[in-house]
């Protein structure tokens, strides 16, 4: 490789790893946690729930607990679980009957839990889990700028990555075994960001590629909406197979008692291990009523055993299906697996604790990035006042990603103890908090002082977490362990065996004097 091109792979690796790099550690550090997004929703409630994300109990009963307080009738409705929680997703549409009331021509969406039967909004239902996951994408920022913002902060990072190999590629191997932590501070850093950015290059590059696709889409489509569409999306959603078919409302009512669970035990039946994810009711109560029956294979069965089938409920004849042994497409693999590859979700706990170190470790990545951009500039012949808004970039930047350690920690204590937890209480509470904590450390104008105490803080408070729960729950980890609250146990040991790592490496890792930059540059 010419010096000429070697040159331009480094800048290019370190202007877009600098500029992404407070969004990617957002990005990286609350997508770790959001590998247990269910089991923190459960851990919050002190539920257990299935070890499959599925539907599970009558969907007779479930439509029997709805019709108590919402008129079904004419409408379209739809039952759904997509996570590991108890709650079930209910959407009714607008009723199609001309005679019906005002307020059933409205759509309408809440949730049902499965085993107390309430019900509530999305705001209302909104945990802890839920803002994660929805952080790691940006999705507090007003839709859908927060989502561009972070699919573009994904398609740059690819950019990063692959400069980061390329630049690397000459020494890869011998680098790989590299690490001198007697050595000066610029090798450390260096070493450490080159071996552990070989390691996590694969679940990078992943994670780059399925980030940019789900949440650029968007723009990516536009064109080809207006050039091979003519503008028609719901001719493209039809092709992609995201629209339901439509059956035409008859205004006749229905002549039969309505039964799902017939129709489900049968499907059940005639594929092995089928998982239910959805439900959909087309004309309830009207003659032309047909009910779409969703899901996929357990992935041990099949990886990409996707499957529907429609019945005509007035005869209970079968009018659609896609056999989820035989019938997939190429279109269903490709989509699938994007989210398969994505959610980490295929091989257990085991896949996904392994994902969520190797997500902290792509933090840690992201650190030593900006800690050698710093000390490269860290230089006599570079200006004085230069030199000191470099640290001041560094010391912002380093500032606002180490606090989210702690402020998560505390976050997951404060959800315990609180009385009602939304939306509004998560959003009141977590980001002030964080800016606090962050201006604190800013000013504070001293990045070791940043990076020792954001880790010792974050520790002591992730250790006090499972201590939180047990007082506030009684859902103690030897209690949990009893009462099979498996996902309780998981997220207390999570953080328990977080903290102490962090703790060790705190107390017994870092130096103060090496992780201070020459006092020359402060300011």
């Amino acid at each position: 490789m010419g010096n000429r091109i070697y040159n331009i792979l480094f800048h290019t690796h370190t202007i877009s790893g600098i500029v992404i790099s407070v969004a990617l550690y957002v990005i990286f550090f609350t997508g770790s946690f959001s590998f247990f997004r269910d089991e923190i929703a459960n851990w919050q409630r002190g539920h257990q729930t299935s070890e499959q994300d599925a539907i599970v109990g009558s969907m007779d009963e479930y439509l029997s607990d709805i019709s108590k307080d919402h008129n079904l009738q004419g409408r379209d409705v739809e039952i759904s679980h997509y996570f590991n929680e108890r709650r079930v997703n209910i959407n009714l549409g607008a009723s199609k009957d001309s005679l019906t009331q005002e307020e059933d021509k409205t759509r309408t969406f809440f949730y049902l839990d499965t085993e107390d039967k309430t019900t509530g909004t999305y705001v209302d239902s909104y945990h802890l889990g839920e803002f994660l996951y929805r952080l790691h994408f940006l999705d507090q920022i007003p839709y859908p700028y927060g989502r561009y913002l972070s699919g573009l902060v994904a398609f740059f990072f690819l950019f990063a990555i692959f400069t980061g190999i390329l630049v690397h590629w000459t020494k890869i191997v011998s680098n790989f075994y590299v690490f001198r932590p007697w050595a000066k501070i610029k090798t450390i850093w260096t070493d450490a960001h080159t071996a552990l950015g070989v390691i996590g290059f694969p679940f990078q590059f992943v994670y780059a590629v399925t980030g940019a696709f789900f949440l650029l889409k968007g723009v990516l489509v536009a064109p080809l909406v207006l050039g091979l569409y003519g503008g028609d999306q719901n001719k493209l959603f039809e092709d992609l197979e995201y629209n339901h078919p439509i059956y035409a409302y008859q205004h006749e009512t229905l002549n039969k008692d309505i039964a799902i669970d017939p129709f489900i035990k049968e499907t059940k039946k005639d594929w092995p291990d089928f998982r239910l994810k959805e439900a959909h009711i087309f004309n309830y109560g009207d003659a032309n009523m047909h009910v779409a029956i969703s899901g996929y294979l357990g992935y041990s069965s099949k990886l990409n055993g996707l499957g529907h089938r429609i019945y005509k409920m007035a005869d209970g004849s079968i009018v659609e299906e896609k056999v989820p042994m035989t019938n997939n497409s190429y279109l269903d693999g490709v989509k699938n697996m994007m989210f398969r590859l994505h959610f980490g979700d295929y091989a257990g706990d085991g896949l996904r604790i392994i994902s969520f170190i190797l997500g902290l470790v792509s933090c840690f990545v992201i650190l030593s990035g900006i800690m050698i951009w710093l000390v490269a500039r860290d230089k006599k012949n570079i200006p004085e006042k230069r030199r000191k808004f470099n640290y001041q970039v560094a010391n912002i930047y380093m500032a606002v990603c180490l606090a989210l350690y702690p402020v998560t920690a505390l976050q997951f204590i404060i959800v315990q103890f609180a009385e009602q937890v939304d939306r509004p209480f998560l959003y009141r509470t977590y980001f002030p908090i964080w800016l606090v904590v962050s201006l604190f450390f800013i000013f504070k104008k001293n990045i070791g002082f940043t990076n020792k105490w954001t880790l010792i803080s974050g520790s002591i408070l992730a250790m006090f977490i499972p201590i939180a729960n047990g007082i506030s729950s009684g859902n103690w980890m030897w209690v949990a362990l009893d009462t099979g609250l498996k996902q309780v146990l998981l997220i207390d040991l999570l953080w328990l065996v977080l903290g102490l790592v962090t703790l060790w490496v705190a107390l017994f890792k870092l130096k103060s004097g090496k992780t201070e930059i020459a006092p020359s540059t402060k300011a």
